[in-house]
């Protein structure tokens, strides 16, 4: 019983870990629309766009004269 112990809190430990990375967040436009993405988005300052991921796995961008407030959920 004992060698099967350690395994799975190793294996515990690991999807611990992996699950603090994920920072969704709320992106809140102008016109009052929110977007939920599943990692905080990154600003790109060469073209003014938020780049971020859906909540479906696809990329999306969003130009920054039409974000309001970025927040972490």
């Amino acid at each position: 019983m004992q060698p099967r112990i350690i395994p799975a809190l190793l294996l515990a430990l690991g999807f611990t870990v992996l699950a603090g990375c994920a920072n969704p967040s709320v992106i809140t436009l102008n016109d009052g629309r929110e977007i939920q993405t599943l990692d905080h988005p990154d600003f790109d300052d060469e073209s003014g766009f938020y780049e971020y991921e859906q909540i479906d796995g696809k990329p999306g961008k969003v130009n920054k004269d039409q974000v309001r407030t970025v927040r972490e959920l």
